[in-house]
């Protein structure tokens, strides 16, 4: 029995808790070592980044299903035709279709009903609430309560629908109140990633990155030059993110290259922590080589090559030796869709760390300082998904307890009052409201109910987050790009 591409069988792995499993994996290559066969699998329903080379030895062959056929249908010249077809292949084609349908209907719009926003209270009693979901329109009082009473479900909001997943990714399924388009964006500085459309692209091609003194695994494919592809290690310089084929190219190049930080203004320094501000247009090498590092770890974006749109504020930890590359977040000089945040990532040696929460209230600083609420763009990834809803979670938590009481009366906010003290997009603070399933509607009012449970977690997880962004360190004056004849 001969396993070909596209051919789908359970696959032996472990699994975070160091037992085995028999996921189904679809195989996405096959190739020869020393006479001996290795397969490139994907686990159907997992995250790309777990995609790897696998032995014969770990292969199920007893439950495999070989890629269908399509049957013998006339052609339009009258000439029968058939070609294998994966499942892979099936969704591509459905894809196409209804991206197709989307694209004729461009121009055609709804018209949907309006509610107007009520205002949102505090309440510090217990009372019997009846749930209902805020519109993303609401303008009238919310009031938020305190050690509440349990409650209900919240039922979906009608006309809401599911985002399809984007060409084929499971990543990200989330409802569309989060602002995520249910078909790929086509305009803004980075759209949905099509090379699913390419086998090549769907596997990794870097077996390892060494950076500084860390050695990074990629999770996804770059498009590095393809000769470097088959090296066992690429070299990147820490400090102007160039890419090298060995130890002593790097050496060298480290006598030569005078950048001890990322070139640019550095707009925010506390401590060990700064911030350097880069513009795409003035450092494009930089730029570049910034993105071609940051697809191995981003698979839900396409690469673009023209960093002329788009600044690039990278942050940095300093020792004796420089600044080092913690992470970085893009943004376009000018978005006409609030979006506050292009990419976003935290390098895997310093994840799980407080970094990416980090990042994310910086953009927010800065577009305070700029006197805008901001979004990122989405669709998000997995993980940046969870940073969000954290962030924007203990962010109005934060808000939400802090309000005092006027003479004994519960407190009262609206969502515009809370977007313009964060910073966070209206849709944003509504959607997460939601998600906390904080907002009820009792007697004619919207009330936000916090219970005890949802007070200690908050109190705990702002316990653990130690790195904070302090406004008094940030020397940043916003441009207004839409003066300059070019960026």
């Amino acid at each position: 029995m001969e396993v070909v591409e596209g051919c789908r069988l359970p696959v032996l792995r472990r699994n975070q808790e160091n037992e085995n499993e028999w996921p189904l994996a679809e195989i996405l290559s096959v190739k020869d070592i020393s006479g001996r066969k290795v397969f490139y699998v994907h686990y159907i329903d997992f995250n790309k980044r777990l995609d790897e080379w696998v032995t014969p030895e770990r292969l199920d062959l007893k439950k495999i299903q070989f890629p269908k056929k399509e049957a013998k249908t006339p052609t339009k010249n009258g000439l029968p035709g058939s070609r294998p077809n994966s499942p892979e292949r099936e969704l591509k084609k459905t894809l196409d279709l209804s991206l197709h349908s989307s694209a004729a209907g461009i121009g055609k719009t709804i018209p949907t009903p309006k509610r107007k926003l009520e205002a949102v209270s505090l309440a510090t009693q217990c009372s019997p609430v009846t749930t209902a979901a805020a519109a993303p329109e609401i303008q009238t009082p919310v009031y938020a309560q305190q050690n509440g009473s349990a409650r209900r479900p919240m039922p979906p909001v009608a006309g809401r629908k599911r985002k399809a997943n984007c060409l084929g990714t499971d990543e990200d399924s989330q409802d569309s109140s989060d602002g995520i388009p249910s078909a790929p964006r086509m305009t803004g500085s980075l759209v949905s990633d099509r090379s699913h459309d390419d086998i090549v692209t769907r596997m990794k091609n870097i077996e390892c990155i060494e950076l500084g003194r860390h050695r990074l695994k990629p999770w996804y494919f770059s498009p590095y030059p393809q000769e470097l592809t088959s090296l066992p290690v690429l070299y990147l310089c820490e400090f102007c993110l160039k890419y090298l084929k060995s130890l002593k190219c790097l050496q060298r190049h480290l006598t030569k290259c005078n950048l001890r930080h990322p070139p640019g203004n550095e707009i925010y320094r506390k401590g060990t922590i700064s911030f350097f501000e880069i513009d795409g247009r003035k450092n494009k090498n930089y730029s570049q080589n910034l993105c071609l590092l940051a697809k191995c770890f981003l698979d839900h974006k396409t690469l673009y090559y023209d960093t002329d749109p788009f600044l690039f504020y990278v942050m940095t930890e300093y020792d004796c030796k420089g600044f080092h590359i913690v992470g970085y977040f893009s943004k376009e000089k000018e978005s006409t869709e609030d979006y506050n945040v292009a990419c976003i990532l935290t390098l895997p040696p310093y994840q799980r760390r407080g970094y990416g929460k980090l990042l994310i209230e910086f953009s927010y600083e800065l577009s305070k300082v700029e006197g805008k609420t901001g979004t990122p763009e989405k669709p998000l990834s997995d993980l940046g998904l969870l940073s969000y809803r954290s962030y924007w979670s203990q962010t109005i938590l934060e808000i939400l307890m802090e309000l005092k009481s006027d003479n004994g009366e519960r407190p009262q906010i609206t969502i515009n009052e809370i977007s313009e003290l964060t910073s966070i997009k209206k849709e944003d603070v509504i959607s997460t409201l939601q998600y906390l399933n904080l907002i009820n509607y009792y007697k004619g009012q919207y009330i936000l109910t916090l219970s005890e449970d949802i007070v200690e977690g908050h109190e705990k997880a702002m316990m653990k987050r130690h790195l904070r962004i302090d406004s008094k360190c940030l020397h940043f004056t916003p441009k207004d790009w839409s003066k300059r004849g070019k960026w």
